[in-house]
């Protein structure tokens, strides 16, 4: 069957699902299928949905819902119903979630429910550290979706352990790795970090949201004291998420930051971000993502968790994984002066979309 005659939705809702979706969309657009593009709104703030669509060239979405902030339950709820109306009314051959957050669940739900095969992109990641509500998202789509989009070998041994059939596994490569190298030249040539006032390759970046951390005001003061120390050798840039600026505020813990030279910022866009990841010094963060855009970027990153579910950005890229130790980040400056060797991760190549859409309309026949 032409692949024109091929209908895929894909469901979108934070903002790495939009740039491991955005090569795949585009690629089986060239191909000739009918695209549908489903944003569940579970990130609301304007650059962290809005801004990362229009600048990764993601058509406007077909349809928005809206679902914004609640608790996990609630955000699934919500998707999971607004989603299973649109598939009602449109009827897709197939529905393509990405990643691992509540909207990635309640799509793969809402999909298997009315006989829709389901393909998930990023498929066999696991941290197994079961207090991440993202571990259980991911193991639950993995197991009842019939296409699963593997971005490195040893998600393919995770899926063996847990009994999945390999034959519904394809090792394509990393999407999102497209979407760097696709946009890194523009991200430098806009100079993000000249309005902060720091010099290419003299500062560190921040990114800090998981829930784990900064729901914990133990953790998030001695993070904060950890990054004041550390902006004595280095200055700061810390772009902050909604959810860390709350507990900022509550916490009396914004004072004297800039003082420090820990540079807050609102939430960036993604061509803002990227330019400043790719001249960063290095980067700590709690973010999947972010270990690996840094590891194709070859530059430095520190992971403030106990546990990666991507252990390749360990044993092949610039990664390593400090613990949820706020006290580490005292070693940082240590850890920058010893080597790293690394070495180019299989099919992270910028080719990944074209992979996932050829496998995906050959699934579909």
């Amino acid at each position: 069957m032409p692949a024109g005659a091929r209908h895929i939705t894909f469901v979108v809702g934070a903002r790495p699902n939009f740039m491991k979706a955005a090569p795949v969309h585009r690629a089986l657009q060239e191909a000739g299928a009918e695209v549908t593009l489903v944003h569940t709104g579970q990130h609301y703030d304007a650059e962290m949905s809005d801004v990362f669509l229009s600048q990764l060239g993601l058509p406007k979405p077909d349809v928005f819902l809206g679902v914004g902030s609640g608790t996990h339950g609630q955000q699934t709820a919500k998707a999971l119903v607004g989603i299973e109306e649109v598939l009602l009314e449109r009827r897709p051959d197939m529905v393509v979630v990405p990643g691992d957050v509540n909207s990635t669940l309640a799509g793969a739900l809402a999909a298997v429910k009315l006989d829709i095969p389901i393909a998930h992109l990023e498929a066999g990641l696991r941290s197994y550290d079961n207090r991440m509500p993202e571990e259980h998202n991911r193991v639950l789509t993995d197991h009842v979706s019939s296409v699963l989009l593997v971005h490195s070998e040893s998600a393919l041994d995770n899926l063996a352990r847990e009994g999945i059939d390999l034959e519904l596994a394809h090792f394509v490569g990393n999407t999102m790795i497209d979407s760097v190298f696709a946009h890194v030249d523009a991200a430098r040539a806009e100079k993000p970090w000249e309005a902060l006032g720091v010099e290419p390759g003299d500062y560190g970046l921040v990114t800090l949201h998981r829930p784990e951390l900064v729901d914990d005001p133990a953790l998030l003061t001695a993070t904060v004291e950890g990054l004041k120390g550390l902006a004595a050798t280095y200055p700061i840039v810390f772009p902050v998420h909604p959810r860390t600026r709350q507990h900022l505020i509550e916490l009396g813990l914004e004072s004297g930051l800039p003082e420090a030279r820990v540079l807050l910022s609102p939430p960036l866009g993604y061509l803002p971000f990227l330019g400043l990841q790719a001249e960063a010094g290095f980067l700590l963060t709690d973010s999947g993502g972010v270990q690996e855009e840094t590891s194709a970027l070859g530059v430095r990153c520190f992971t403030l968790r106990d546990a990666t579910e991507r252990p390749v950005t360990v044993e092949l890229g610039t990664n390593t994984v400090l613990g949820a130790r706020p006290d580490r980040i005292a070693e940082i400056p240590l850890l920058l002066e010893q080597e790293r060797p690394t070495r180019e991760i299989p099919k992270w190549d910028g080719a990944a979309g074209p992979r996932a859409a050829e496998t995906l309309l050959h699934a579909l026949g």
